[in-house]
């Protein structure tokens, strides 16, 4: 029986899904293509109709990472994105967290492709973050709120990668958050040239 236009593209878009959560709970080298399909429900012939190889699947799952993470963040103002992202919940959520938490450290060593999916993903969290924060107030220059942003996300995605790397009951787990939470958001009430 043949597949139509319209169900190859939503078996596609269900192995993109299925990948990226994968992705975010094992990283790139933990997934294999006979367990990924059969986790998607098709059988691992079916990747090649879909994708040429596993990289292109990866930038895709990647970019679906990222937009399924600014749909999440949709709606949240800065201080509230942090709260949520340094959240215990968030750590433990591997699957459906951050794709930059979960995959930058994999994301470098993998062709230019990849990469530039992430540094796609990157540019769309801080226009998120800069859509949050509203337009510069007096005296503030948009290169040193894009600078603010850059160091926000560097440093909330290191407390997670942190976090994560600990015993999940450690308390140092729990520590690495609460005190990266308190410092980012201090720093998102500070004056700019403070």
């Amino acid at each position: 029986m043949k597949v139509t236009k319209a169900q190859a593209q939503a078996n596609r878009a269900h192995i993109v899904e299925t990948a990226s959560v994968l992705f975010r709970e094992r990283g790139y080298d933990g997934v294999g293509i006979a367990d990924l399909m059969a986790r998607a429900g098709f059988t691992h012939g079916g990747f090649y109709k879909h994708f040429e190889s596993k990289a292109d699947l990866i930038a895709e799952a990647a970019s679906c990472g990222f937009a399924q993470g600014a749909a999440k963040a949709d709606g949240f103002d800065a201080a509230e994105f942090v709260t949520y992202y340094l959240s215990r919940a968030h750590r433990d959520g591997r699957g459906e967290g951050c794709t930059m938490a979960a995959l930058c450290g994999d994301a470098a060593r993998q062709p230019e492709s990849i990469k530039t999916a992430f540094a796609n993903g990157v540019e769309g969290v801080l226009a998120t973050l800069a859509g949050q924060a509203g337009t510069p107030a007096d005296g503030e220059h948009e290169g040193d709120l894009r600078a603010r942003r850059i160091a926000v996300i560097a440093q909330v995605v290191g407390a997670l990668v942190l976090s994560r790397a600990c015993p999940d009951d450690s308390p140092l787990a729990d520590e690495i958050l609460e005190v990266c939470r308190a410092a980012v958001l201090s720093k998102l009430s500070a004056p700019l040239d403070a």
